[in-house]
């Protein structure tokens, strides 16, 4: 019979192996992850102006979403005070390539406001006309909640949405993300009410204004709710920029 001790050895030798093995793994397919996370985000990204692309962003190869990337869009950074920073800025703020691309917006809200850095994508149709992508981030039910709003060229009114989520609740609060008659009710509302910055609002019963509010989600009101606030405060960060850029 093997002794205690045999036993307790075996044990660890093979926990190291097991430990090391998943090191291992864990880091010869660290890239694959990055490249494929980074995929996805485009791929969100684009979803906002899903209905002014050929094809739909999730249907997309990862040839054409890169190329799309690198002909149609360009990619600003922004401070707070709605100015554009260049990339020494980005990287220094910890984001190595210094793209919007790179902005880890779940990191920047833990920051001062202050101090936070914007991601601001820019995409040129072929007839000339321009759309503008602004991330927003807040909080629903269970866990954060974020999104991409399209602007057409007056910088007024919403060209189209895309939301996600950490975990709201299926056919509720998920609703966001994976009903579309819902979030496609966001294209055509407008933000502004002639120079006054006014968002969109999510109104539980049923929207009253036209341009300016949404039907609410059935059984989800503290989710939407949360999306009313974050477009409200996310959009409301790039004032300063949308009036530099009016003006």
């Amino acid at each position: 019979m093997h002794s205690t001790r045999s036993v307790i050895t075996f044990v660890l030798i093979m926990t190291l192996l097991v430990a090391l093995a998943l090191a291992g793994m864990y880091s010869g397919l660290k890239p694959i992850h990055k490249k494929n996370e980074a995929l996805y985000s485009k791929k969100a990204t684009l979803s906002a102006i899903s209905a002014h692309l050929p094809t739909q962003p999730s249907a997309m190869a990862e040839d054409e979403v890169i190329s799309l990337f690198n002909n149609k869009i360009e990619q600003k950074v922004l401070n707070m005070k709605g100015q554009e920073v260049d990339a020494s800025v980005v990287e220094s703020a910890g984001y190595p390539g210094g793209k919007a691309e790179n902005i880890d917006m779940a990191k920047e809200v833990k920051k001062p406001l202050d101090e936070q850095l914007l991601p601001l994508y820019v995409y040129n149709k072929d007839n000339g006309e321009k759309l503008y992508i602004l991330y927003v981030r807040g909080k629903g039910l269970w866990d954060e909640i974020w999104g991409c709003v399209a602007l057409e060229g007056d910088l007024n009114t919403i060209a189209g949405v895309a939301f996600d989520h950490k975990a709201e609740t299926p056919g509720l609060g998920a609703e966001i993300k994976d009903n579309k008659s819902w979030y496609s009710q966001f294209t055509g509302k407008k933000i502004y009410d002639g120079d006054t910055f006014k968002s969109v609002y999510v109104r539980k019963g049923g929207a009253k204004d036209d341009v300016y509010e949404v039907d609410g989600i059935s059984g989800a009101t503290i989710t939407a709710d949360g999306v009313t606030e974050m477009l409200e405060r996310g959009l409301e960060y790039y004032e300063p920029y949308l009036k530099s850029v009016k003006s």
